[in-house]
């Protein structure tokens, strides 16, 4: 068994479930029952909320927030500085003046599927799910779904076309060799590395 490496000054609950393998560096902070996976690396100044889970293989840059309410699948990348919300309707005080509690507010639930990538500085609003492969631009504020493979950029962030797994951009630039209607879904091909790519035809038709 491969154990995980925590750095010294890094603040790691003894709650929290630290998968074989894993890095965590310099001040960073896991809170309790957070559960990360295998071969992650957390870097510099991160912060993992109590009750966050978070996959295998999963990057996460300097000085990223993950608050209570994320779950982050397999492989995912989170760019330096972004960060997830968790309060739609943030708020220091209660109407009468006191100092909101734990119990005074209600956590909105977000969901990162496998292989997402986050740009660095993006914020994600919370209460959406973001797709498998999908890619966030860096400096989006993203406030909605954004579905798989779909690549999405500007505040608000909105979809301008989607993404392979290997990163490439397809439809309508490099790395397309064609697409045609197939039903319900369109077909894409990867130029770069040759996979063929299903996209829901409602999203295709979304792209701005």
């Amino acid at each position: 068994m491969r154990q995980p490496r925590i750095h010294p000054t890094a603040d790691v609950s003894p709650d929290a479930q630290i998968g074989e393998g894993t890095a965590i560096w310099h001040q960073c902070q896991v809170r309790e029952t957070a559960r990360i996976g295998r071969d992650c690396i957390l870097s510099k100044g991160v912060y993992v909320d109590s009750g966050v889970t978070i996959g295998d293989h999963v990057k996460v840059q300097n000085y990223v927030s993950i608050y209570h309410g994320v779950t982050i699948e397999d492989g995912v990348f989170c760019g330096p500085h972004s960060v997830f919300t968790n309060d739609k309707l943030p708020r220091a005080v209660n109407p009468d003046g006191s100092l909101k509690a734990g119990d005074d507010w209600q956590v909105s639930e977000t969901l990162v599927k496998n292989g997402a990538s986050i740009g660095a500085n993006a914020v994600v609003v919370c209460g959406i799910t973001l797709g498998a492969w999908a890619m966030i631009g860096s400096g989006s504020v993203v406030t909605r779904d954004v579905p798989d493979h779909g690549l999405v950029y500007g505040n608000p962030a909105r979809l301008h076309g989607f993404v392979c797994a290997c990163g490439e951009r397809l439809g309508g630039g490099a790395g397309v060799q064609g697409c045609r209607g197939a039903g319900e879904q369109v077909r894409l091909s990867c130029a770069a590395c040759g996979a063929e790519i299903s996209i829901d035809k409602v999203d295709w038709e979304r792209v701005t």
